[in-house]
């Protein structure tokens, strides 16, 4: 039987065919950013005191100066307390100023708000201030356990349908349990399109498969730039959550095809046939006959999935460190992501750079695992990513243009890591297990994504603690990726044994160039 290789050299190796499945898995990730939006662009300790209108039932005419003075105590320094009112009481205006309010209690009635960067967030819309600010971090939770949960489901109608639906109602929600409830929904549907990127790469050849996994990262980079303008535009976070789900009617994957190689390895050869024949005929190329005989031949059907990594040493040490490199990587980026507010710097700048930053990044990382290959270029991105993060430790929080400028090099690396990661884990695994594997190494990044929240709130107790863990998870999955085996310009894998046998042709080559030195 003819490999697939030989097959996509008949066919085209990057035409038409290719670069259509390459758009339309670019277009989402361009739009994605956006659902993020409502957990990024929050004021978490904005300017405000309690609500105490109740006062004016006694004085319908005090201003608000004198409102205060009366209903509100102050802190130590002088200012009006944010989270403490005088309890109220069923008396006339002269006994309050004359004897004045002594017991205190927390905000009755909720809050007012004043000095706002927004117009109106999730944070001062659900009151998410004082004893209950930690329901920030749930928020931002809960929208990375809806991506969790939707890697874990198939389909690419329902994703669409999902992610139109609930981030209408994410927008129009009363009530933060209803906001909770709509955003995990939401997340399902961003979650379920990270199965499409294998499909992509399966089709397209060696000379040009890192494209497919750089250029839907770089329209990820391109829409977070584009989402630091928007909200610098739209500062009602209703409005915003109401405008981005306009572009989800563009969505659009019916015509993104199951990969002929899965058929291939699962023995439905007359179907991969019929989309071998399509996809030549898009290309503008004819199939020959002699291929198409090979193609019908199919001498075993391996269904190994999941047992191939359970019966190889090899692939299960190869699987455990690309998915601890694509946690680790995943933990950082959203840890720097999500307190896109706290270096210091204009928020809308900041995550202009954050996109605009990563552009390179995936530009020439498409290059670089050419010209250097997929595990020296992980191992570099990753330490100098982790390092780059640890120096946050080393400047004074002050210093907001340094730790800005080290935050957005750390996540240029780890989101340059994160595209060769998603190209990495198809090269090293067989066809009967590459799907799997890759909705796997999905599984345990959105498992960063989610964990990233509750370790940002571990601020409160020391600000350099997230700082320390995440940095130091990187540099290790970084050191570990040693044990991969380089994949440049290789046949993706089709079986256990040529998946082994990467490791057999490294180190051979390992050995051939000592042994040329001691020569």
């Amino acid at each position: 039987m003819a490999d697939f290789g030989e097959i996509l050299r008949n066919i085209g190796e990057f035409g038409l065919f290719q670069k259509t499945i390459l758009f339309a898995l670019c277009f989402p990730n361009l739009i994605l950013p956006f659902h993020f939006a409502s957990v990024i662009f929050t004021q978490s300790d904005p300017e405000r005191h309690c609500n105490t209108d109740w006062v004016l039932g006694a004085a319908p005419n005090l201003t608000t100066e004198e409102q205060l003075n009366l209903t509100v105590p102050r802190e130590e320094d002088g200012s009006f307390s944010r989270c403490r009112m005088f309890v109220p009481v069923d008396w006339d205006i002269q006994d309050i100023r004359e004897f004045g309010l002594n017991e205190t209690t927390g905000c009755r009635d909720g809050w007012v708000y004043g000095s706002m960067l927004y117009e109106s967030t999730i944070v001062t819309d659900f009151d998410l201030v004082c004893d209950q600010a930690h329901l920030l971090g749930i928020a931002q939770t809960v929208l990375m356990a809806g991506i969790l949960a939707g890697c874990l489901l198939l389909g690419p109608f329902i994703p669409v349908v999902l992610m139109l639906l609930f981030s209408v109602t994410t927008g129009l929600c009363p009530t933060y349990p209803l906001y909770l409830a709509s955003q995990f929904v939401a997340g399902i549907g961003y979650g379920v399109f990270i199965c499409f990127v294998p499909l992509g790469t399966e089709w397209i050849g060696v000379s040009k498969r890192s494209w497919g996994a750089c250029i839907t990262q770089l329209c990820g980079a391109v829409g977070q730039a584009i989402l630091g303008g928007m909200i610098y535009f739209i500062r009602d976070w209703r409005l915003a959550q109401l405008v981005t789900a306009a572009p989800i009617y563009l969505i659009f994957h019916r015509f993104i095809p199951e990969s002929a190689r899965w058929l291939l390895d699962r023995g439905r050869t007359d179907e991969a046939k019929e989309l071998i024949i399509k996809v030549a005929a898009i290309n503008k190329r004819k199939v020959s006959d002699s291929l198409l005989e090979k193609i019908t031949i199919k001498e075993n059907v391996q269904k190994g999935g999941i047992i191939c990594l359970i019966k190889s040493p090899v692939l299960r040490k190869y699987f455990l460190t690309i998915i601890l490199a694509w946690f680790s990587l995943t933990v950082t980026y959203f840890c720097l992501s999500l307190n896109v507010g706290n270096f210091g710097l204009d928020i809308f700048l900041t995550q202009a750079l954050f996109g605009l930053s990563e552009v390179p990044a995936h530009i020439i990382c498409i290059w670089l695992l050419e010209a250097v290959g997929r595990k020296a270029s992980l191992i570099t991105t990753l330490v100098i990513g982790g390092f780059l993060c640890l120096l946050i430790l080393a400047v004074p929080q002050s210093n907001a243009i340094a730790v800005t400028s080290l935050a957005i090099g750390g996540r240029f690396l780890t989101n340059w890591a994160g595209s060769i990661c998603n190209l990495y884990v198809q090269e090293l695994f067989p066809t009967s297990f590459r799907q799997t594997a890759s909705g796997l190494g999905s599984i345990a990044s959105r498992v960063g994504g989610l964990l990233s929240p509750p370790l940002s709130m571990l601020a409160v107790y020391r600000w350099s603690i997230p700082v320390a863990v995440y940095s130091s998870l990187t540099i290790l999955s970084g050191a570990l990726c040693f044990l991969l085996p380089e994949t440049r310009r290789t046949e993706l894998p089709d079986s256990t044994r040529q998946a082994e046998e990467e490791e057999d042709t490294e180190r051979s080559f390992v050995i051939h160039k000592k042994q040329t030195k001691m020569e």
